[in-house]
């Protein structure tokens, strides 16, 4: 081979060589490199940031979600009057509001009579006074014998009325005394408009006194044939018994006549319910801590209520001074928000 067919190919060689180091110093190659890098690593920064700003937000959710509680040692719970009751099977009543009026019962009243004419020497009861059967009441003499005889009380009870005075001249047949047996009493109960067509003979009452708030269960005894003409009603009565006496003939009373009952799988009393804003809440027990717990309600009648959500069977709920818990809960929600 000839000198100058080496010399063009050595040159040619020489060439090839600098064209690929220019390439592979141009600047847009490093450049699309170094973007390529940089996207990626700013790529991994923005998922750290998203996964750190999500856990960020899923704590403040958590705080917001906080459901209201406390914390109450036994002993100042016990001191506070806190009494608790599980959530259970109860029953409901369907139940009317009436008042009444207490009356003797027939045939406990009883009229001491002067049986011959005479003055009166001695009466010896007084309005009130309790006398029983076969007590001397009073002693007159006869003008036909010109003796004396006693007159004896018919029955035990409590003197209503003294009609007569000593010295006066009694006459044949003159009421004396009025002596009626208090230990048991009617409840005349008027009932008005349709009412009336679902009150039964057996259904229970609970009787309450105005003058106290004393009350007394029973049941209708009856449902009197006339209607009360003042006042138009339906008289159901019942019969109460006056063992401390305080239940006095004349008297008005309040009465609830329980016409149904129906049995619900939770109820609780009505002293468990407090509000939170627009719910009805109750507050669930768990050792020493006070939650509370948003409940939805059914039926109720005066003493309890069933629970329809939010409570499940044997939990445990406060049901005196709930508004305590409630009241310490506020407390420690404001002071944890300062």
């Amino acid at each position: 081979m000839s000198r100058s067919v080496i010399t063009i190919t050595a040159l040619l060689g020489a060439l090839l060589l600098v064209g690929c180091g220019d390439k592979a110093a141009q600047p847009g190659a490093a450049d699309e490199h170094a973007e390529t890098e940089g996207h990626a690593e700013t790529e991994g920064h923005a998922e750290e940031g998203g996964e750190h700003a999500e856990g960020e937000k899923h704590e403040g959710e958590g705080h917001a979600d906080e459901v209201p509680s406390t914390t109450i040692p036994t002993q100042r719970a016990a001191a506070m009057g806190v009494r608790v009751e599980h959530a259970g099977q109860g029953v409901i009543a369907d139940q009317h509001e009436v008042q009444g009026l207490l009356t003797p019962v027939e045939g406990s009243i009883a009229k001491v009579q002067a049986r011959f004419p005479g003055p009166i020497r001695a009466l010896r009861a007084n309005v009130g006074d309790t006398v029983r059967a076969g007590q001397p009441l009073a002693t007159i003499e006869s003008n036909l014998s010109l003796t004396t005889y006693t007159i004896n009380a018919p029955i035990s009870g409590v003197v209503l009325a003294r009609e007569a005075s000593v010295g006066a001249v009694a006459t044949e047949g003159m009421a004396l005394y009025e002596i009626a047996n208090l230990g048991d009493l009617w409840v005349d109960l008027h009932i008005f408009g349709r009412d009336a067509q679902h009150i039964r003979p057996g259904n229970g009452v609970v009787i309450t006194r105005m003058s106290d708030g004393e009350s007394a269960e029973t049941q209708i005894e009856r449902i009197l044939p006339s209607t009360a003409t003042a006042s138009q009603s339906t008289v159901a009565r019942a019969r109460i018994k006056n063992s401390d006496g305080m239940w006095r003939p004349g008297s008005a009373v309040r009465a609830r006549i329980t016409v149904d009952e129906q049995r619900s799988a939770i109820t609780i009393p009505l002293t468990a319910l407090q509000t939170a804003g627009a719910e009805d809440v109750v507050f669930v027990v768990v050792g020493e801590k006070y939650t509370q717990r948003p409940v939805r309600l059914g039926k109720r009648d005066a003493r309890r209520v069933e629970v329809l959500a939010g409570l499940k069977p044997g939990e445990s709920v406060v049901t005196e001074q709930s508004f305590l818990i409630k009241a310490d809960i506020e407390k420690s929600t404001a002071e944890h928000d300062h």
